[in-house]
């Protein structure tokens, strides 16, 4: 547990040196009227012991369950060396890489992100994080009417995250930029190709591609990308990084690949924790480096030949002119992008495949049992990855409510975003489930439905 080192020696001899008799003298330009005086609402301090016992206490009150939510947070293994590395004093304590010459260690662990993202997404370029997945998203959006320059239509499939779509309505709405939502087939699961006949003849700047979208299951990403291209219109696949592993990357989309790639870097090394923090990822081909939020950060030589990183873009208008700045996004998840980089490290190409198909034959398999379960079916028959919807017999909500009580969170209640899907859950398992673990599911599941 961290602690203040200092004894009242050491404060005293400090005080000395400065000239002051006591630490309340550091603060005599404080007028009298704005002291508080003592703080007696607040208890004694607490040794070490009792206040660990405390923050366990605290912390069982949250109970222990086994989790299947998923919809857009996913429950990963993450090697321990990932956080213990991640919160060294250098990398904790670090800040937006202002000072090349002193932030060098830094920037390059931001180069080795950007390229391991822009080779996961099969990109030409990656910027240095964005704050997460939705807003990575509305940046893409807005990236793609700077880059169109006649066109302020974005058209979104409603099976892209329902928050997502909210957060792009957020930023982009006083933006005089239009947003277009187009509905999914209910058998599928699918974007409705039939619903983009009717933008034949429009204009619109770009297409989001959800891939895996939010149910989990696979959109035609290719031909997708081949009709916005079609249309003059950019392709921005939203996209989930564990799934790029096995799944075809967004810069391979159809005969060109899609422009922007975009998506949540929580899967990456980041714990599941009361909401966050989270980060986004985003990349793009080269011709639109220059529309690009963030930072990007390069590798050089100086003068004498030797290897260093720097700041190559800063797109804030804190250093270009604000006609000309993308965004005023002021600095990346750092803590975040490291933990995601190590993680990324030790994993490598190939355990992230394994991670993934792990993932996935987890679902298959815990979709499988619970189908076994009288009144469960699949939702959409289109293919899954790692999620996938199902339709219960009765209220979703109150299922969730009773497996709660067995000590499992069963999945995510697709009702208030979707109530034309009727009694729908979406469920998800990682490789971080057992054998053991999905039976008890089932088993619960089943008792839960009488």
């Amino acid at each position: 547990m961290p602690f203040i080192p200092h004894t009242e020696e050491d404060i005293a001899e400090m005080l000395a040196s400065i000239g002051a008799k006591s630490i309340e003298d550091l603060f005599d330009e404080i007028p009298d009227e704005l002291v508080s005086g003592e703080l007696t609402g607040v208890p004694s301090g607490l040794s070490e012991l009792e206040i660990t016992r405390l923050m366990m206490e605290r912390a069982n009150q949250d109970g222990f369950y086994q989790n299947y939510i998923g919809a857009g947070a996913y429950e990963h293994h993450i090697p321990a060396a990932v956080w213990q590395i991640t919160t060294r004093g250098e990398f904790y304590s670090s800040y937006t890489p202002y000072q090349a010459e002193a932030s060098q260690g830094t920037l390059q662990l931001l180069y080795e992100y950007q390229s391991m993202m822009a080779s996961l997404t099969g990109m030409d370029v990656s910027n240095a994080s964005m704050y997460d997945g939705a807003t990575a998203l509305a940046e893409a959006a807005l990236m793609a009417v700077r880059s169109h320059k006649t066109s302020r239509r974005i058209l979104i499939p409603k099976t892209v995250h329902p928050v997502y779509r909210q957060v792009v309505r957020a930023i982009v709405s006083n933006q005089k930029i239009e947003v277009v939502e187009l509905p999914f087939n209910t058998q599928t699961g699918q974007l409705d190709p039939a619903s983009l006949a009717q933008f034949a003849n429009d204009e619109f700047a770009a297409l989001v591609i959800p891939q895996p979208n939010f149910f989990g299951v696979l959109e035609q990403a290719d031909a997708l990308t081949d009709w916005a291209h079609s249309k003059n219109a950019l392709a921005i696949g939203v996209v989930n990084p564990t799934a790029l592993a096995l799944l075809t990357p967004p810069g391979e989309w159809g005969s060109k690949g899609a422009d922007i790639a975009v998506g949540e870097g929580q899967p990456l090394g980041i714990p599941l924790s009361s909401g966050g923090p989270y980060f986004g990822f985003m990349a793009c081909k080269n011709e639109l480096v220059r529309q690009m939020p963030g930072r990007i950060i390069g590798r050089t030589t100086d003068l004498d030949g030797k290897e260093g990183f720097v700041l190559t873009l800063q797109a804030r208008e804190q250093h270009i002119r604000r006609s000309k700045a993308t965004s005023n996004i002021c600095t990346n998840q750092g803590l975040m992008v490291t933990a995601a980089t190590i993680y990324m490290s030790l994993t490598g190409p190939e355990g992230l495949r394994r991670i993934a198909a792990q993932s996935h034959a987890n679902t298959l398999d815990l979709v499988e049992q619970l189908e076994k379960t009288g009144g469960v079916k699949r939702t959409f028959s289109g293919p899954t990855f790692h999620e996938t919807a199902l339709t219960l017999p009765k209220p979703a909500a109150d299922v969730l409510a009773k497996l709660k009580q067995k000590g499992i969170l069963g999945g995510f209640d697709l009702h208030a975003h979707y109530p034309e899907l009727g009694n729908a859950l979406l469920v998800c398992a990682t490789e971080t489930k057992t054998a053991a673990d999905l039976q008890n599911y089932a088993s619960a599941l089943k008792q839960a439905l009488g």
